[in-house]
C-alpha cells in the first residue's frame, strides 16, 4: 500500500474508532434508537469507504505486479482472492 493511501486509511479508520466510541455511549446512556442505528449506518458506510480505497489500492499494486510478473499461479491465487471477498460482501 503506498503511503497516502495509508495514511488515509488509518485517518479514517482513526475517526471510525471515534464514531464506534460514540455508539457504545449512545447506548449506554439510552439514546433514541433512530440516532443510535443513524450512527452505525455512518460508521458502516466510512467502513466501506476504506474497503474500496484497499481493494483499489490492491488491484493497482498486488493484482498488477501478479499479472505482469507472477506466474499463471500467482494471476489465480489473486482472482480466487478477489471472488472471495466480493463473494462475502454479498452475504
Amino acid at each position: 500500500m503506498d503511503m497516502k493511501t495509508k495514511k488515509a486509511s488509518l485517518n479514517r479508520l482513526a475517526r471510525i474508532e471515534g464514531q464506534v466510541r460514540g455508539v457504545r455511549n449512545m447506548v449506554e446512556e439510552d439514546r433514541y434508537c433512530i440516532d443510535i442505528l443513524t450512527q452505525i449506518n455512518a460508521a458502516r458506510a466510512a467502513l466501506d469507504r476504506v474497503e474500496q480505497e484497499v481493494l483499489r489500492e490492491h488491484l493497482r499494486t498486488c493484482v498488477t505486479h501478479a499479472f505482469h510478473n507472477g506466474s499463471l499461479r500467482d494471476r489465480q491465487q489473486k482472482i480466487d482472492e478477489l471472488i472471495k471477498v466480493l463473494d462475502s460482501q454479498r452475504r
